[in-house]
């Protein structure tokens, strides 16, 4: 499912960032490092030149796939026997019903008022995507931020071996010396920022939460130790299993920016259907 996206500053500076950082790593640390023309400046190009390419890939993907949306048709079915668990409100007991959309929620999804739509197992809106990452794009945000990580380390790497080799031959030019200067600037924070996000999101994958979970979990866990209670996220499955209900199946293909093994996301399996089915499964005779 793919959306139209209308170009933001936001947009506009990651793609100045990705471009500087692409030509500056290849025209100027490889080429003063190695050389294009030796066997490992063209080694390393080319493995730039594809880290590049499926960050740029992944980015453009994460923007234009849509988060995925509540269907008008959508009632919950409070009778269905294969779906015993209902998200309900935090006050009240009642279903989860969005006043703005005017239509109910299923569960893990919530109203974004930046998009002003409810978006299914929303996580955050990002400014930097001009898009909510939610259902349908999260794992190509996750992937995307992992490329776009490993980048930004290989030219931090490849920026300090060519600082070192042009310190030895003491010939650096003025205008080299101020690329070199900007690209640290940059290349610092954004590592340490985007390697914090990185493993931010991955702690989250492991616990198959949300942003907006976590959040609410914080909370649930103070009011349920209030009450003499201990609270227990309902979508842990497990860590093997959590991975591939996010990162999909297929270990191969973790890291390609894809999504198309995902449900409908308007029901998500919990750890009671994990329960059922093993008391399922001792039950049935052999």
């Amino acid at each position: 499912m793919t959306r139209g996206c209308k170009f933001s500053f936001h947009v506009g500076v990651v793609i100045a960032a990705i471009t500087y950082i692409y030509f500056s790593t290849v025209l100027v640390f490889i080429d003063q490092w190695f050389g294009l023309g030796s066997s490992p400046g063209m080694l390393n190009a080319v493995v730039f030149t594809f880290l590049a390419i499926m960050c740029i890939s992944s980015y453009r993907l994460a923007i234009y796939t849509d988060p995925g949306r509540v269907p008008a048709s959508f009632v919950p079915d409070i009778e269905d026997s294969d779906s015993p668990i209902h998200e309900i409100k935090r006050k009240g007991g009642d279903l989860r019903y969005c006043q703005k959309c005017s239509h109910y929620k299923p569960p893990r999804a919530h109203h974004c008022r930046v998009c002003n739509r409810c978006v299914l197992r929303m996580d955050h809106h990002c400014v930097w995507m001009n898009n909510c990452v939610g259902h349908a794009n999260y794992k190509i945000f996750f992937v995307f931020v992992a490329y776009a990580v490993t980048a930004c380390v290989y030219s931090l790497v490849l920026l300090i071996g060519s600082v070192a080799a042009e310190s030895e031959k003491d010939n650096e030019e003025d205008s080299f010396r101020i690329i070199h200067i900007i690209s640290g600037l940059l290349l610092i924070p954004l590592s340490l920022a985007l390697g914090f996000f990185l493993g931010w999101h991955f702690y989250l994958i492991l616990q198959n939460k949300t942003t907006i979970e976590y959040h609410e979990g914080v909370r649930a866990m103070w009011l349920a130790e209030k009450g003499g209670q201990l609270y227990s996220h309902p979508y842990n499955l497990g860590v093997y299993d959590n991975l591939t209900a996010i990162l999909g199946p297929k270990i191969l293909c973790w890291f390609c920016p894809t999504s198309g093994y995902i449900g409908s996301g308007l029901r998500f399996r919990t750890k009671y259907d994990k329960t059922y089915e093993k008391s399922m499964e001792r039950s049935t005779p052999e």
